[in-house]
């Protein structure tokens, strides 16, 4: 029963360092991006945006996406990041389904600040 749950400690240590360095990756790749042009979108609310974000990011909240994105060039780079992944993920899956091509998920704004 020890070794039972000696591997089940270390299977979920494992689990949340692989979590850890997915997300910073992504926010590195983020951050590449942005230096080579991207755009820079926070889809958090108005006034989660208020609140503190990246310089030169813009607010497209995820609600109002297609709004936002009618105008914008679909081969143009695009990093999106949010809170906490979450909503840049569904935002990075809306806007490849409208065919955009160049679209980054960088994941949380305080993942996104430790990268950088």
């Amino acid at each position: 029963m020890k070794k039972i749950f000696h591997l089940l400690i270390v299977s979920l240590c494992l689990s949340f360092i692989s979590i850890s360095a997915h997300a910073s990756q992504r926010a590195v790749q983020g951050w590449q991006k942005i230096e080579q042009g991207a755009m820079i979108v926070d889809v958090r609310t108005p006034q989660e945006y208020a609140s503190g974000h990246l310089e030169n990011a813009v607010n497209f909240p995820l609600a109002e996406l297609d709004r936002h994105f009618a105008k914008v060039d679909k081969t143009h780079p695009i990093v999106v990041y949010c809170k906490s992944g979450n909503r840049s993920g569904i935002a990075y899956n809306f806007l490849v389904e409208q065919g955009f091509t160049q679209v980054h998920n960088g994941g949380g704004l305080e993942e996104m600040l430790k990268a950088k």
